[in-house]
């Protein structure tokens, strides 16, 4: 593994890809990188809920699903009275549906009793009319306290209703996937520092292949006599990867875990939501990251970033030659986060959800400071804009935007897309981008 200093190899298994402090140390906002800025919608299509990480229902081959008409997203919700700083820890998968990609509507909730005692982010699956649902469970049901545990899980059973309005019924049934094996991956009890992750399950066919993966986020084991980032203890609990497991038969059900696509030891401790763009024969890797995972002495962004392989297992190279891919502009540095990238005819687009806007501060935490009132008006809590993103061999760059929810129909024409400057320089949020 490279990682530009000597001494950074981590014992055991390994990534083929790292992710280095000299790739990292050249992020910087570009007008190619830098998001507009985003409003308030004029009408929030889920009123009565905060949604925030969302992930769209697809076929085995990662295209969009659409069932008799209908596409469907599937989002972590939580009441829209709760304070934004609480609502992980009442995590609830909700669905959406849509005939014609911009008007959605409420679903309700998928399940009432999922695995562990938060739910959190994951991916979906239809598969011959069925339904598979990936998520991570948090914690242990039936704990006393709130725990951190994280394992991959999965739910059957489920499949669409179309007579007269879209429905999911069940019954589902809930099956553990992985857990961290301690080698491979880190497990709680190993981990210092910083949190420790195990989740995020990204459902992935290889295309060139056939064999059937699970993306997933991890961090890779560091050893306290390791000599990983010169020995540097501090350097060494920013651990994040990026995991692979592998389904031998192709049941979504079974899994195997492989070693990591890629690490960012000494780099980023979260390397969150990743997921793999199979395009024009090469596979691009992308990831959301936040500002204050990135370890000392880099200064990254709340941003999607990404990398490019010529096979799924790499080697990766980051794009833009740093990772960055798409960042917030500097005046409103948390506006959207947990990015998913799909592909649309020639372009690719980019799905998010509307964090905090009127926010300009140095860190997310400085929400907590201010009055709660104001908590709630300053949280998004929908879906932002779609962005549309060119991506040519190692480069990227932001196109556009279309509305907030907005997932074309597969056969959408979008129109031409002019990059047009009111005012400011890069990244100071003066960039105003339309679709005509």
């Amino acid at each position: 593994m490279s990682k530009d200093s000597p001494g950074t190899a981590v014992p055991g298994h390994g990534a083929r890809s790292g992710w280095s402090r000299e790739q990292a140390s050249r992020i910087e906002r570009t007008d190619d990188t830098t998001a507009p800025i985003v409003y308030p919608p004029a009408t929030d299509q889920a009123p009565d809920v905060h949604v925030w990480d969302t992930w769209l229902l697809r076929e085995r081959d990662g295209t969009v699903a659409t069932v008799d008409g209908y596409r469907v997203t599937f989002s972590l919700t939580a009441p829209a009275d709760l304070l934004p700083g609480k609502r992980h820890d009442v995590a609830t998968i909700r669905y959406f549906y849509s005939a014609d990609g911009r008007t959605w509507q409420p679903g309700g909730v998928v399940f009432e009793e999922p695995l562990g005692q938060r739910t959190w982010a994951g991916s979906a699956l239809y598969d011959d009319g069925d339904i598979y649902l990936f998520y991570t469970a948090a914690g242990e049901r039936g704990a006393d306290e709130l725990t951190y545990t994280q394992r991959i899980v999965a739910a059957s059973g489920g499949t669409p209703r179309t007579d007269g309005e879209f429905a999911i019924e069940g019954p589902w049934t809930h099956h553990e996937l992985l857990r961290p094996d301690g080698d491979r991956y880190e497990r709680q009890d190993q981990s210092r520092g910083m949190t420790y992750t195990f989740r995020d399950p990204w459902f992935f066919e290889d295309p060139a292949t056939g064999e059937t993966h699970l993306l997933f986020e991890a961090n890779t084991p560091v050893p306290a006599a390791s000599d990983a980032c010169g020995g540097d203890p501090d350097l060494q609990s920013f651990n994040g990867s990026v995991g692979l497991a592998h389904s031998p038969t192709g049941d979504p059900l079974s899994w195997e875990l492989c070693d990591p696509l890629l690490d960012s030891v000494c780099v980023n401790q979260e390397l969150e939501r990743p997921h793999v763009v199979p395009r024009d024969g090469r596979y691009y890797l992308f990831v959301s990251s936040h500002d204050h995972t990135f370890a000392p002495g880099l200064d990254g962004y709340d941003a999607l970033y990404g990398f490019v392989a010529d096979s799924l297992r790499g080697d990766y190279v980051p794009l833009n030659d740093s990772g960055l891919v798409v960042t917030n502009p500097a005046n409103a540095p948390f506006q959207a986060y947990s990015w998913m990238v799909f592909p649309h005819r020639e372009e690719v687009l980019v799905q998010s959800f509307f964090n905090y806007y009127d926010f300009e501060a140095d860190s997310m935490d400085r929400v907590a400071d201010l009055p709660e009132s104001e908590q709630l008006r300053r949280f998004g809590g929908t879906l932002a804009p779609t962005l549309r993103l060119r991506v040519e061999g190692t480069h990227t760059e932001i196109l556009g935007t279309l509305d907030h929810w907005q997932i074309p129909l597969p056969d959408e024409v979008l129109p031409p897309t002019d990059r047009e400057y009111f005012a400011g320089e890069s990244g100071d949020g003066g960039s105003y981008y339309s679709s005509h």
